[in-house]
């Protein structure tokens, strides 16, 4: 009989509505909370999906090494699910991305190659850079690149928080709002939604300094794990009804919101969910119920913190 581990405890997260970050007509925004996840990151369910396929069908051997790029959150749930099942795992980031996420990887066993932003933001020449940093380790070493940019393994993860959804609203839901880093989540969430019921609204959310999504020029932000500068291969224009364009300034002074007025301490990409997620339901119905996600807890982002509290004093 297999022993239960952490590994356990990834999904079947809260959904709460807010209560005083609320849209002017009444709709009701609920937020599934991915912080209550072991590492604190909705991640941690794509992490454990990807190393798990490839365990399954022979890709990655017992014991056998994990490379990755990232900004943080994926790298942290690789880091946990590799440090569970044994894998050596290698992750390829940057300065650009929180130092309490570069710590927690390495503290559960990663092995980081850290390269050096412009100017500590996030970029498209960045990524690209990071990319192919972790391509070479993967040829060099005969690591598995879980390559989350093209991995559709992931979706399953996604299918199943859309069940979680589904069963804890009970099927009333009218949109759904996610921010875009690799896309995944937006593609298995809408698109599981979808199958479900036709007439949900989907929002995509990007860094309004970035907009490449919706037809603008690549630039620099500091949302973590969003906002890749190029078009993600996991991009599908049609899962989205619209995209909504959120600032780094917006995001930060929205999360700060969010934990002095409904005690959610959240990162950026969260903050970001909501300003969008407040959009479309005030262009919906009263009566209306709009979802979206705490992407993961604000333990990871106290360099972001301080910035949004130097903008409000």
């Amino acid at each position: 009989m297999t022993q239960p581990t952490i590994l356990d405890r990834i999904g079947k997260t809260s959904l709460i509505p807010l209560c005083h970050v609320v849209p002017a007509n009444g709709a009701r925004i609920l937020l599934k909370l991915e912080s209550e996840n072991p590492t604190g990151s909705m991640k941690d369910r794509m992490a454990l999906a990807m190393i798990e396929a490839a365990e399954a069908d022979g890709r990655l051997k017992p014991g056998g090494a994990v490379v990755e790029y990232t900004g943080g959150s994926t790298g942290v749930s690789l880091a946990l699910v590799c440090a569970v099942k044994r894998h050596p795992l290698h992750i390829v980031t940057s300065d650009a991305f929180s130092r309490e996420k570069l710590d927690h990887m390495a503290i559960l066993g990663a092995k980081l190659t850290v390269i050096e932003s412009e100017s500590g933001k996030m970029t498209g020449t960045l990524t690209r850079d990071m990319i192919a940093t972790a391509g070479a380790i993967a040829e060099k070493t005969g690591a598995f690149w879980t390559d989350q940019m093209k991995n559709r393994d992931q979706l399953s993860a996604y299918e199943a928080m859309v069940a979680e959804i589904w069963e804890q609203t009970g099927g009333r839901i009218d949109g759904f709002v996610q921010s875009v880093g690799t896309a995944a989540s937006l593609l298995g969430i809408g698109a599981g939604l979808r199958s479900r019921n036709k007439a949900v609204r989907i929002a995509a959310v990007e860094p309004a300094e970035s907009p490449v999504l919706s037809g603008g020029a690549p630039g620099a932000h500091k949302i973590d794990g969003i906002g890749a500068g190029f078009v993600v291969p996991l991009w599908q224009s049609e899962i989205a009804d619209g995209i909504e364009r959120v600032s780094t300034q917006e995001a930060q002074a929205m999360a700060l919101r969010l934990a002095r007025e409904e005690g959610l301490f959240a990162g950026l990409s969260t903050g970001a969910n909501v300003i969008a997620a407040l959009k479309l339901a005030e262009s919906l119905t009263p009566d209306a119920t709009v979802v979206s996600v705490m992407c993961d807890t604000g333990m990871k982002y106290f360099g972001s913190y301080r910035a949004a509290l130097a903008t409000a004093a």
